[in-house]
């Protein structure tokens, strides 16, 4: 994706010491970066607050990842936010969640199209409240126009659901017809995901230290990329963002192979 090389210089202009704009190889930036967003509740429980607050600031580290990476240059960015787990917390905490995702999205449509950032969200969107899904319909329906940064939310998201769903999808085609069994390929599989249309992500970005997937895209990251931070989300920010990327392109990515020599 082509970048503003001025307005990206800016926005990275006030760099701590330990990570800069300069240290990023624009050529070796991943297409896709996807990122769980976890640590809202200790972060609020470690200043006294209740759990929403946590949420409420997190927000604005979403806020500026999304702009980070529109400066970066990355083609994707996409974020877990709700699980199908998500459901079991307190109902006050879901019907904030929810209410969140409904008044963010509307205030933050203006930045979305300033930035050109096209909106995708993956997930069983139909269990959600009909306020809720009626602003991400409408967030759908006038960012489709956009042709910059995809921004892919994952919303009521569970990994073996969508495994499970496709499953069904491909036994009915091979039932109707539709399909033979030695049609059934590692290809067909991602076109009867939620993510279809996106690239698997190259990075994955797991912040406040924890060390698991918690039933996240599993088919899709097979060959991701991991990055750990112990940072707590609502204190995730754009040095943050730079940390993971040079972290990865520090790596050698070998899909099973053997590295170049």
């Amino acid at each position: 994706m082509q970048t503003d090389i001025t307005r990206q210089r800016a926005y990275f202009a006030d760099a701590p010491g330990d990570v800069s704009l300069g240290a990023i190889d624009a050529a070796r930036m991943p297409a896709h970066v996807s990122i769980i967003m976890d640590g809202n509740g200790r972060w609020a429980q470690a200043r006294g607050l209740d759990r929403s607050s946590g949420h409420v600031a997190g927000v604005d580290s979403l806020k500026e990842t999304v702009t980070a990476s529109v400066r970066l240059g990355i083609d994707v960015l996409s974020a877990y936010a709700f699980s199908t787990e998500n459901w079991k917390r307190p109902q006050h905490e879901v019907d904030l969640l929810m209410h969140l995702f409904a008044t963010t999205l509307i205030e933050e449509l203006p930045l979305f199209h300033q930035e050109n950032v096209r909106l995708r969200f993956f997930g069983d969107l139909t269990a959600l409240p009909r306020e809720t899904f009626e602003v991400f319909q409408r967030g759908l329906d006038e960012t489709k126009d956009n042709t910059g940064m995809t921004f892919a939310l994952a919303v009521n998201y569970g990994a073996r659901a969508e495994i499970a769903r496709a499953a069904r999808i491909i036994a009915e085609r091979v039932r109707d017809g539709k399909l033979a069994v030695d049609d059934i390929t590692p290809e067909l599989m991602p076109r009867c995901l939620y993510t279809h249309g996106l690239p698997d992500p190259d990075l994955l970005i797991r912040t406040s230290g924890e060390l698991r997937l918690s039933n996240y895209l599993l088919w899709q990251l097979a060959y991701t990329e991991l990055y750990v931070t112990d940072t707590l989300w609502p204190d995730f920010d754009r040095w943050d963002l730079l940390r993971a990327i040079h972290s990865y392109q520090g790596r050698s990515r070998r899909f099973g192979g053997v590295a170049a020599r």
